[in-house]
């Protein structure tokens, strides 16, 4: 059974060679004899099944991913700006909030000590007989009051205060939740624009990046990573924005209260700022190392769960679970430094805070025993120096997620910045009739700049013929099929399709004229029907079950218990392997397309159905061009032409009689096929 696919780098050269004159099928120049073979695909998890190597992730570039983040936001300038505006008024009056609680405060010290002084005499007066009697340092502290002696409590005034700051705490909170609920749609749809720019990337992007690029790391990367950077917006736009402004306006209430107490907050600032810097340099690579390991992990655990009845059947689970422990472990040691470090960003902030805590306290008792404060807004100030340190200690603890969703943000850029397939025609050449014929003209193609694959290849395919590709397992036979598709663009000469230029089409309308069934079987979520009618979703109900009946499919579905509205599960497990690969002919009969390649099309039904379906494919050649790579040769005796391909070159060429008649590789081909299964039991 042959191994190579359409989507997948052959493991072989491709052919060059000679034809003799007349013949249908010409090729030319030939190829060296033996060229070196170009890197195989690689598995999603990186190096076969039960192993890989993990990818060198260079350091992260975090200025300019953090300012491209940034610049994905620029269509949501009028929301983000709508969201300041209302940030800025919530945090205005939560800032204002302290300051007028500090003024009930005053109105309640001096409401009580007011009661215990004599009714009638004057501030100035009580505090002239305190100095008499030699209490100074208590008229110092009732200098910075504002009291009527023998008054009491003013509940009058202090309703209205607090009120007042009750008010201005429920509109911050209203604010404050229109704020969010605004920039919820922000965040979401920059990272719908931003999913959406990744589906469109995928379709862009040539064959070859899948080729090279671990299933896993890309699936984490359309995934994974995309999710923590909606994650990291959503937390830190809301919160960064917030805390910016906090610290601005609780510095001008803090400077407003007392400048000296002010200067002493304000070290909070450099502190905050180095130690912040030095924890984040070293947290940077941790977390590009973290979604690496978790790329990886993915990749791993995806092909051993794909390829779980292989492992069961080799006995090598203890090696894929070991394997799945060493990843694992990597994982964790990334996370938990990447976590670890940037967690204690955090507690330095809060130790820092608190020292300034202290210090306020202190330098602020004295300022009220001397009269140079009150005691409201000694209360104040503290308060406001909690609400200093809080949004700093914030946007220090934000660098973690920042980190984290910038080294994501770094990865997806870098999927979006890859080498993009080339562009369509601007005036394509639109056939509105396609019979078939399809020509390579002097054709050059190899996948490595200093690996010769195909050499000045000519080959002629002319309407209702078949032409089928034989020879062993890595000979190129599918880079003839991938230069047709167009998944890979030749170096020199050129391909028509009925005297056009494949180039000059869009690849649309070139791979619409194709069908393709491959050896893989490739069934997707949906039921029968739909599997069926993939390559046309127009097709009528009659159309379908036409199709079904020619190709045998019509035979097991009524078995099933839905019939065709059967949903097959994961990649068809409830149907068997042959049954999968009759949904596929069938869904390629159904699109009836102008050149069909088949690609050990039957290698995965039995002998029987194997004859009804060479039938079927009989009815669907009619009048087509068709390429058939085959490694059974019972399936090409009736091809119009057959090509032989040994290392990288078409050794022979010629209908199944005249091969077998020369005696050459096609003949030692099927003697082994044949004659050496008998030689074997004799």
């Amino acid at each position: 059974m042959s191994t190579e696919k359409p989507g997948a780098t052959p493991a072989g050269a491709t052919p060059a060679g000679a034809t003799p004159a007349g013949a249908t099928a010409r090729t030319t120049a030939p190829a060296p004899a033996s060229p070196p073979r170009p890197p195989a695909r690689r598995g999603p998890g990186g190096g076969g099944p039960f192993g890989g190597a993990m990818p060198v992730e260079k350091s992260m570039n975090f200025g300019p991913s953090a300012k491209r983040l940034i610049r994905r936001l620029k269509p949501e300038t009028w929301a983000i700006a709508v969201v300041a505006l209302l940030t800025v008024v919530s945090v205005a009056f939560s800032v204002v909030g302290p300051k007028l609680l500090g003024n009930a405060t005053n109105l309640i010290v001096a409401g009580f000590i007011s009661k215990s002084l004599p009714t009638g005499a004057t501030q100035a007066q009580v505090i002239q007989g305190m100095r008499a009697k030699g209490q100074g340092q208590l008229a110092d502290m009732l200098t910075g009051m504002h009291l009527t002696p023998g008054l009491g409590i003013d509940f009058g005034a202090l309703s209205a205060v607090l009120f007042l700051t009750l008010a201005l705490y429920i509109a911050a909170s209203v604010f404050s939740w229109l704020q969010g609920y605004i920039l919820n749609g922000v965040t979401q749809r920059t990272v719908y624009r931003l999913r959406e720019d990744v589906e469109l990337k995928i379709n862009r992007l040539p064959l070859k990046y899948f080729d090279r690029m671990q299933r896993g790391v890309l699936l984490s990367r359309v995934t994974n990573d995309i999710d923590n950077i909606q994650q990291s917006l959503q937390q830190t736009m809301s919160q960064m924005l917030t805390s910016l402004l906090t610290v601005v306006g609780v510095l001008v209430m803090m400077f407003v209260i007392s400048p000296l107490l002010a200067i002493i907050a304000l070290v909070t600032i450099p502190i905050t700022l180095i130690v912040t810097v030095l924890i984040a340099r070293r947290s940077q690579k941790l977390f590009v190392a973290q979604w690496t390991h978790t790329g990886v992990l993915n990749g791993q655990i995806e092909e051993a769960f794909t390829g779980h009845a292989l492992v069961k059947v080799f006995g090598r689970h203890r090696e894929v679970g070991e394997l799945f422990r060493v990843k694992n472990e990597e994982l964790y040691k990334a996370s938990f430094g990447a976590q670890f470090v940037s967690g204690i960003i955090m507690p330095a902030m809060m130790f820092v805070g608190n020292l300034v805590y202290v210090a306020i306290a202190v330098v602020g008792g004295l300022q009220v025993a001397s009269g140079a404060m009150q005691i409201g807004d000694v209360q104040a100030f503290i308060q406001y120096s909690r609400q200093f340190t809080q949004p700093l200690s914030q946007l220090g603890s934000m660098a973690n997620l920042l980190q984290s969703g910038v080294a994501s943000a770094e990865r997806v850029f870098e999927l979006l910045d890859a080498e993009e397939q080339s562009e369509d025609p601007e005036e394509p050449v639109s056939p509105e009739g396609t019979r078939g014929r399809l020509a390579f003209e002097n054709v050059s193609f190899r996948y490595t700049s200093e690996t010769p694959l195909i050499e000045d290849l000519s080959l002629v395919a002319e309407p209702g013929q078949t032409v089928a590709i034989v020879g062993p397992t890595g000979a190129g036979k599918t880079t003839l099929v991938n230069l047709m598709m167009r998944f890979y663009e030749i170096d020199q000469g050129r391909i028509t399709l009925d005297g056009d230029d494949i180039a000059k089409m869009t690849r649309y309308d070139l791979r619409s004229r194709m069908g393709m069934v491959l050896q893989d079987t490739w069934l997707f979520a949906g039921t029968i029907r739909d599997n069926i009618a993939y390559g046309r979703p127009d097709a009528t109900e009659e159309e379908i079950l036409d199709a079904a009946k020619a190709t045998y499919v019509d035979r097991f579905v009524h078995s099933l218990p839905d019939g065709y509205d059967t949903v097959l599960e994961d990649e068809g497990a409830n149907v068997s392997a042959g049954e999968k690969q009759l949904l596929t002919i069938a869904r390629a009969f159904l699109a009836r397309p102008s050149v069909l390649i088949l690609d050990e099309a039957t290698s995965s039904v039995d002998t029987r159905t194997e004859l009804l379906v060479q039938q079927a494919m009989g009815a669907l050649r009619a009048d087509r061009t068709s390429f058939v790579i085959a490694h059974r040769l019972s399936t090409i005796r009736d091809a119009d032409l057959i090509l032989v391909m040994e290392a990288g070159r078409i050794v022979e060429q010629g209908t199944h009689s005249e091969l077998l008649t020369r005696g050459g590789a096609y003949y030692s081909l099927y003697n082994a096929q044949f004659a050496g299964a008998i030689t074997d039991e004799v």
